[in-house]
């Protein structure tokens, strides 16, 4: 019987997987991470995941804290954590957020504040 369960938790989690690629929110990266995970490391991708969400909502925290800043002009400093943002997203394979933070990344080396907070 618990087989069963379990194998509807597989199928259900491969379809939202195949979702999010056909989203673009995943790419082949995150194909690559799975395939890290061994017998020896049952839980890799989960423990690798919540690792990026921790250290994405401490940058994230700290991004906003700078554009709600009323005289941001730390274009460098902002630079910095969307590098941050953006290699760390790039490696588990958060294809959107890496994305994302290319479009503000062209903002920051313009100095386009307007294009931070549209």
């Amino acid at each position: 019987m618990l087989g069963l369960g379990a194998d509807l938790l597989w199928a259900d989690m491969n379809r939202l997987l195949a979702f999010l690629f056909h989203q673009g929110v995943l790419d082949e990266q995150f194909l690559q991470l799975q395939q890290l995970q061994d017998e020896t490391s049952p839980n890799f991708v989960s423990e690798v995941v919540n690792i990026y969400f921790h250290e994405s909502e401490k940058l994230l925290r700290n991004l906003r804290g700078l554009l709600m800043e009323r005289e941001f002009s730390d274009y460098k400093k902002m630079g910095i954590h969307l590098n941050q943002l953006m290699g760390s997203s790039s490696s588990i394979g958060a294809k959107r957020v890496t994305n994302v933070c290319l479009a503000f990344r062209a903002a920051t080396d313009h100095n386009n504040r307007s294009g931070l907070v549209s």
